[in-house]
């Protein structure tokens, strides 16, 4: 578990160094961060760059469409060339996009800077691949747990730092933030990792041919469709809340932040547990457990708001529980996944993130079009409703094995 320490992993009959946490967790949260950090100063941005805001909205869009492409690329890019070259080389574009923001006088190289930027995903899939190289299949899930948390602390405190700084200092030095933070992202990487991809160097056809594997492969939608439906009960709630929050509950922002917290701290403790349990229990079962605890708690808000009783607690809180159902079936079907054909486990981590990437955007979408337009807070609880049980039945599908080669 630190970078001292090597990974003898039987089923490859090789010595990996493994590379400290906190290095993959940074590196994990850093596209994260960088999606929510500058929401609360996209304001700012169009009065400085005198653009409309709708345009500087498309920073966030652009941003990701533009981290779910880089995820099908980094797959197979670090299947050929290896996952070191192209994490850190995704993190020097990163830096490269963070510059050309603060650099702009204008929209148009604003929103550039915010595309080059979204390399910094291939930190998202690559971390996870990387902790399948050098964990076993148990062991991974367990650790692809205590990475991902941090897509729940960027979400909690990008949004608070971010207000925080542009109100004080203004909208670029939130920039600077983000180009500091990439820097020791780069620096940690140089110094920490060591190439984990002992398969690397096979010509890119062959690479690309991985996605047939994992196409024709029904085990891996299933772990896939776990890890997406399970993120589109969240990001459901991310499109439609602040609708029903502002113009049904007359929350002002900070409120919003402050209560959409419970959900962050739920996703953190869902994690942790699954660091745990998951190689005494198996990836199975908290992936089932996960999507019921989501479904339900969902469940669990709707009825209380179709009974009449629409408040901050019975909106937010069961997004405590769906937290914690995201916390245990997102780690464990991302390590399912990546395992089902190991000599494609990037290809298979930039799919899986792609597709939670997209899945999570469409979700986000529909929720906004049902809980303002279609239903209110009624529609957008049912909507995740669906979405829970999707996963749940997912769940349900994949075949219980303990260890895998």
């Amino acid at each position: 578990m630190t970078a001292t320490r090597d990974a003898h992993l039987p089923d490859a009959g090789r010595t990996v160094r493994r590379p400290m946490l906190v290095t993959l967790m940074i590196a994990s949260a850093l596209s994260p961060l960088a999606i929510n950090i500058f929401i609360p100063s996209m304001a700012s941005i169009a009065r400085d760059l005198v653009a409309d805001e709708a345009i500087v909205g498309l920073g966030l869009s652009l941003y990701l469409a533009a981290t779910a492409l880089i995820q099908l690329l980094a797959g197979p890019l670090s299947d050929r060339y290896g996952r070191r070259p192209v994490i850190i080389g995704g993190m020097v574009l990163y830096l490269v996009g963070t510059v050309m923001c603060l650099a702009a006088a204008d929209v148009v190289l604003f929103l550039a800077g915010r595309v080059v930027q979204a390399a910094s995903a291939t930190g998202i899939a690559l971390s996870r691949a990387i902790v399948r190289d050098v964990y076993e299949r148990e062991r991974a899930a367990a650790m692809i747990g205590y990475v991902t948390m941090g897509f729940a602390i960027a979400p909690l405190l990008g949004p608070l730092i971010g207000g925080t700084i542009d109100t004080a200092f203004g909208w670029r030095m939130v920039f600077w933030l983000l180009a500091a933070i990439g820097i020791v992202a780069i620096g940690l990487l140089f110094v920490d990792l060591n190439e984990t991809n002992p398969e690397r160097g096979k010509p890119m056809r062959g690479q690309l041919a991985n996605y047939a594997a994992l196409l024709t492969a029904g085990s891996f939608w299933n772990y896939a469709m776990v890890s997406a439906l399970i993120s589109a009960v969240f990001f459901a709630f991310l499109g439609g809340a602040p609708f029903v929050a502002a113009s049904l509950l007359g929350m002002t922002p900070a409120e919003y932040g402050l209560w959409f917290a419970l959900c962050a701290a739920g996703y953190i403790i869902g994690n942790f547990i699954t660091a745990q349990l998951s190689e005494r229990l198996g990836i199975k079962t908290l992936m089932v457990a996960g999507s019921a605890i989501s479904m339900g708690a969902a469940l669990l808000s709707l009825a209380l708001v179709g009974a009449g009783w629409l408040s901050p607690l019975t909106l937010f809180g069961p997004m405590f529980l769906v937290g914690i159902g995201n916390g245990l079936a997102t780690p464990t079907s991302t390590a399912g996944g990546v395992s089902v054909v190991p000599h494609a486990a990037g290809a298979a981590a930039g799919m899986m993130g792609a597709l939670q990437i997209g899945t999570g955007a469409l979700a986000s979408f529909a929720a906004a079009l049902v809980a303002t337009r279609h239903g209110g807070p009624i529609g957008l609880l049912a909507l995740m409703s669906v979405f829970g049980l999707g996963s749940l039945v997912a769940a349900m599908l994949v075949r219980r094995v303990r260890h895998t080669a």
